[in-house]
């Protein structure tokens, strides 16, 4: 004896509901609701209602000559102080990328003496301020008043420290404090075994460290470098205080000859957003340059986000006609 059971022949869809002639009809689409967000629009209105305030507070006040901004934006001795500023940002730079690798080998060498000496420095540059060591720099002649090299070099300190060279020495070896800590992470974010097959092909430890090491720690070192040199250029204003002529004491001579203290300030503000903002982009492209070799589909591009929304409104465009 049989027991009869009803089954399903196989394939069929049990939510399917069946038509008058017998075939199954396609379930239903679904309505997606979209979920509306009032609390984005309303702080959305708030922010764009406080910044309209801030702008129009600005653009209506009487005592800031909007004309003056515009007049002295490309005057020659702001453009002068600019380009001083550039010159001395990358100076210093240069500077603190170049003793900022060598330190960070000192950091991880196993020479007890070449590790703490490097300690000691990252600790002492990073643990006062900037604005002191320049001050320091600049004021070095009331202890050193003549600078004595031997058959190399003798002159008086006064002719030595010069605004310029004060200027690039607390910007440049405190940079560098910062660099070697940079690189050092970098450098261990290597993984040992590529130091371990470079040793066991028979390289010696600097041509590791040129051939192996450092291009592959360039993809960690590379975006904050950037944020440093950036964070450069706000910097150096600092140098004010040594009396070198950059774009902050170039637009404050100005302001103060001519009575126009605030507007001058916001052509230094312009200045400093231009050359920043430039830069950005600069280091934008520059990650995703050594962004390759870990990423297998790079992220497009601000130009290929363009192009691309060109081309669908360019579609759009023929297929409405």
């Amino acid at each position: 004896m049989t027991d009869k059971f009803d089954k399903e022949p196989a394939g069929a869809n049990p939510s399917a509901v069946l038509s008058k002639e017998g075939g199954a009809l396609p379930p239903e689409a679904i309505k997606a609701i979209p979920v509306r967000h009032y609390g984005r629009w309303v702080s959305a209105v708030i922010v764009l209602a406080l910044v309209a305030l801030l702008v129009n507070a600005f653009a209506t006040a009487e005592k800031i000559q909007w004309n003056a901004v515009g007049e002295y934006v490309f005057d020659d001795t702001v453009l002068a102080g600019a380009g001083r500023t550039l010159l001395i940002s990358v100076l210093a730079m240069v500077m603190g990328v170049v003793l900022g690798v060598i330190l960070a080998v000192m950091r991880l060498s196993k020479n007890p003496v070449t590790s703490w000496v490097a300690w000691v420095y990252i600790w002492f540059f990073r643990g006062t301020p900037v604005y002191v060591q320049l001050l320091l720099w600049f004021n070095l002649a009331l202890i050193f008043p003549m600078l004595n090299l031997g058959p190399i070099y003798k002159d008086e300190m006064v002719d030595v420290m010069t605004p310029f060279m004060a200027a690039l020495l607390g910007l440049g070896l405190n940079e560098a404090a910062y660099m070697a800590e940079i690189c050092r992470a970098g450098l261990m974010a290597v993984d040992e075994g590529q130091t371990e097959a470079a040793h066991a092909l028979g390289m010696s430890h600097g041509k590791t460290l040129r051939r192996i090491v450092i291009p592959q720690a360039m993809r960690v070192i590379v975006p904050p470098t950037g944020n440093e040199f950036i964070n450069m250029l706000k910097t150096s204003s600092l140098v004010y205080a040594v009396t070198y002529n950059e774009l902050l004491r170039a637009t404050s001579t100005i302001g103060s000859t001519s009575y126009a203290v605030m507007e001058m300030l916001f052509v230094a503000c312009i200045w400093y957003l231009v050359m920043t903002s430039v830069f950005s982009v600069f280091q934008y492209y520059l990650e995703r340059r050594y962004a390759r070799g870990s990423t297998r589909n790079l992220p497009p591009t601000p130009w290929q986000k363009i192009k691309v929304n060109m081309m669908a409104f360019s579609r759009e465009r023929g297929t409405s006609v």
